[in-house]
């Protein structure tokens, strides 16, 4: 059977295929398009007339793929921008008539689920003592797995297009921009700090992303050329990385082996957070994971 899953995001519109047979499975393909649904929208929960169309448009071209590679129809997900949008029924039926596909809009816990298996389907077995993060443009998805199953999870609405629309950012970011931020962070954070109660996690599972970001602009692959289960990311390599994506202009940016383009103005403030939260919990280390929500939703898929 050849499945096909979309997983239409903030910022991202996203596209698995894969062959599966009972509990086996082999990717076929996966893809993107630039969807940027938070766009002039995203503080006011809306969405625009302008993000209806490049949803359509993204779908459209996702489709196309699928038929070429003669897949089922896909299971459509939407996320944070559309859940939490006021008229996220008008672009649903918008997109049902366009397109044909009718989304499946999750909860916030429902996609920290789905990360979850997602990481699991990576992973095997999840290192307990681990924390397992998803950087969204509308939401921040993390979960404390206890014994390869979910501890405890949760979403919060802190994602990059979210904290682009909020503040300004200087070209390249000034500290006092970068502290106001992590101010913000932190406090909008308050549920996850709480529940780790004083623990402190030897290892940030990151999932997809800016993560896959990271892993490229360390590697010096061209942005989405290599996918990867897993990478293991130390600190002076993200620490490296961190400071010269904190120091760039966006022009020097454009240049840089391994900077989606897609993530040109989201991977500083991604990369601000992603400091933040290595430093307050003294987490040593990183792994980078390619699997995150498709493949957590193929893996219900084929575990049910």
């Amino acid at each position: 059977m050849r499945r096909s899953i979309i997983d239409l995001g903030t910022n991202t519109c996203n596209l698995l295929i894969a062959d599966t047979q009972g509990k086996n499975y082999q990717i076929c393909y996966q893809g993107k398009e630039g969807v940027k649904l938070g766009k002039d929208g995203i503080h006011k929960n809306r969405l625009t007339g302008e993000a209806f169309k490049r949803a359509a448009t993204a779908l459209k071209k996702h489709l196309e793929t699928i038929q070429r590679f003669e897949a089922e129809a896909p299971v459509t997900i939407a996320t944070s921008a559309v859940r939490d949008a006021s008229n996220k029924d008008d672009f649903s039926a918008f997109l049902l008539q366009e397109t044909g596909l009718r989304l499946k809009v999750i909860s916030g816990e429902e996609e920290a689920a789905y990360i979850f298996s997602g990481v699991k389907m990576a992973f095997g077995i999840i290192p307990d003592n681990s924390l397992i993060l998803d950087i969204g443009g509308g939401s921040n998805e993390f979960i404390l797995p206890v014994h390869n199953e979910i501890g405890w999870k949760k979403s919060f609405p802190l994602g990059m297009a979210r904290v682009i629309s909020r503040f300004p950012v200087s070209d390249p970011v000034t500290d006092a921009e970068i502290a106001a931020m992590e101010a913000w962070f932190e406090e909008g954070l308050t549920d996850l700090w709480h529940s780790l109660n004083g623990d402190k996690p030897q290892l940030l599972i990151g999932c997809s992303g800016a993560f896959d970001t990271l892993a490229d602009l360390l590697d010096e692959t061209p942005a989405g050329s290599r996918f990867r289960i897993t990478r293991a990311v130390s600190q002076a390599e993200f620490d490296r990385v961190f400071l010269t994506v904190i120091r760039s202009t966006l022009a020097r940016r454009e240049k840089m082996t391994g900077m989606d383009s897609l993530r040109l103005e989201m991977i500083v403030p991604s990369f601000i957070f992603i400091n933040l939260i290595l430093r307050k919990l003294k987490i040593p280390a990183i792994i980078q994971t390619g699997f995150s929500l498709r493949e957590g939703v193929l893996y219900e898929l084929i575990n049910r």
